[in-house]
């Protein structure tokens, strides 16, 4: 007996689907980024308006020069570390974390210092912080 052979096809796979979808993914991907640039920006200190809060007896002041130094209610600390702001800061608060704390930096203040007095006050669980502002500068006189 003779059995034929039945012929075979080729089995394949059809990539354009493949390569449509990758395409779509490659797309998709381009277009989300957020391409940033490394430059430098000249930053003025932020304006605002509005009424001065009324003043509070009891308050903590965080000053932060331009070199990086703090001052807490007026007294310079011995160096900048976190652990001597949150010790300074223990000090003047006597442990209550319920009172106002403001923060008033240089403009040439490092963003850096003037993130580790926030990061020193909320590590130590205040949550009434302020950051000082300056008014707008008036408009001189002929300026449009």
């Amino acid at each position: 007996m003779k059995f034929r052979r039945q012929r075979r096809e080729e089995v394949g796979i059809n990539l354009t689907p493949l390569i449509d979808i990758v395409f779509l993914l490659l797309i998709f991907f381009m277009v989300s980024t957020t391409f940033t640039r490394e430059t430098q920006l000249s930053i003025d200190l932020p304006e605002a308006e509005g009424r001065p809060q009324a003043t509070v007896e009891e308050q903590i002041e965080i000053l932060v020069d331009e070199s990086g130094g703090y001052r807490v209610n007026g007294r310079a600390l011995v160096d900048s570390r976190l652990r001597t702001l949150q010790a300074a800061i223990y000090k003047e608060s006597a442990g209550d974390t319920t009172l106002p704390m403001i923060i008033t930096a240089d403009a040439q203040a490092a963003h850096q210092d003037v993130v580790r007095a926030m990061d020193a006050a909320g590590q130590m669980g205040f949550i009434h912080l302020s950051i000082t502002t300056r008014q707008p500068a008036a408009p001189a006189p002929g300026d449009g």
